[in-house]
C-alpha cells in the first residue's frame, strides 16, 4: 500500500505572498535607512561598551533613591489622573458616536439628519485626539504650563480619550444589541439603553481594556517625561545629560519593576473580573 505524498496544497500562494512582501519591505528598508550591521562596527562598538561600563554599579544613594521614589509617585499619579480625565472624555463621546445606541435605529425618528451630523462630529474630534501622538501633546502643553506631570496628565487624558472612545463604540457595536433595541421600542431614552441594554453583556471587555489601556499610559508617561512632563522621564533625561550610567542603570531597573507591578495589578484586577 503506497502511502500519500504529503503536500501542501496552500505552499504555492504562501510562497508567492511571501515573495510580495519581500518585495515591499525591501524598499521601505532602504528608504528608513536600517543598517543592522553598523552595530557591529569597531567604533560603535567601543561606544556601547564604554557607556555601559558606566552603568556598574548603580547608584544607591539615599538621596538619590528618595528623588526616584518621587518620580515613581509622580509617574503613577500622571498615568491614573490621565485615564481618569480621558474616561471621562470618552464616554459622553462614545454614548454620541455609537451607532446602535440610536433611536433611529428603530425606525424613521425626527432628527435623523442631525444625528448622523452629530456621530460624524464626534468621530472627527476622535480621530484628531488619538490620531496625534500624546508626546506631541505634552510638547505642546509643557509650552502652555511649564515643566511638570500637568503636561503629562493632559497629554494622556486627549490622546487616551480619543483611543477609549473608538474601542468603546467598536465594543458596543460588537455586542448584544437586542436587548437596548427593546428598551427603545418600549421608550427608554439613549442612557437607559446604554446602562441596562448594552452595558451589562460589555462591561467585562470594557474594563479590560480600560485596564489595558492605564498600563500603557504608566509607560507612555515615563517617555513623556523626556520632553519635561515630570517622573520617571525627566529624571532619566537629567542623568543621561550628565552622562551618569549609573544613575541611569537604577532608573533602568526601577522603570522594569513599575512595569511588572502594574502588569501584575492589571492581572489581579482582570481576574476579579473574570
Amino acid at each position: 500500500m503506497t502511502r500519500p505524498v504529503l503536500r501542501d496544497p496552500q505552499a504555492l500562494p504562501r510562497i508567492f505572498f511571501l515573495l510580495c512582501a519581500i518585495t515591499l519591505m525591501w524598499p521601505m528598508l532602504i528608504l528608513a535607512q536600517f543598517q543592522p550591521m553598523a552595530l557591529f562596527d569597531a567604533s560603535n562598538r567601543e561606544v556601547m561598551g564604554n557607556f555601559l561600563q558606566q552603568f556598574f554599579p548603580p547608584q544607591l544613594q539615599t538621596e538619590f533613591l528618595h528623588r526616584i521614589f518621587k518620580a515613581v509617585l509622580e509617574t503613577l499619579a500622571m498615568a491614573t489622573a490621565g485615564i481618569t480625565l480621558a474616561l471621562v472624555i470618552a464616554m459622553p463621546l462614545t454614548l454620541g458616536m455609537t451607532q446602535s445606541l440610536s433611536i433611529s435605529r428603530i425606525g424613521p425618528a425626527n432628527g435623523y439628519a442631525m444625528s448622523q451630523a452629530g456621530r460624524y462630529v464626534v468621530r472627527l474630534v476622535m480621530v484628531v485626539m488619538r490620531g496625534i501622538p500624546e508626546i506631541v501633546w505634552a510638547l505642546l502643553f509643557v509650552r502652555v504650563f511649564g515643566l511638570g506631570p500637568m503636561a503629562g496628565v493632559l497629554a494622556i487624558a486627549i490622546t487616551y480619550g480619543g483611543m477609549l472612545t473608538k474601542v468603546y463604540a467598536e465594543i458596543l457595536e460588537s455586542g448584544n444589541t437586542q436587548a437596548s433595541r427593546a428598551l427603545f421600542l418600549a421608550g427608554s431614552n439613549r442612557l437607559h439603553a446604554f446602562l441596562y441594554g448594552l452595558l451589562p453583556h460589555t462591561a467585562q471587555e470594557l474594563a479590560s481594556y480600560t485596564i489595558y489601556r492605564w498600563e500603557a499610559a504608566v509607560r507612555a508617561s515615563v517617555v513623556m517625561g523626556f520632553v519635561g512632563a515630570g517622573g520617571l522621564g525627566q529624571l532619566m533625561d537629567q542623568s543621561m545629560k550628565m552622562l551618569d550610567g549609573s544613575e541611569v542603570s537604577t532608573i533602568l531597573l526601577v522603570f522594569l519593576m513599575l512595569v511588572f507591578v502594574a502588569d501584575y495589578v492589571s492581572w489581579l484586577i482582570r481576574k476579579q473580573l473574570a
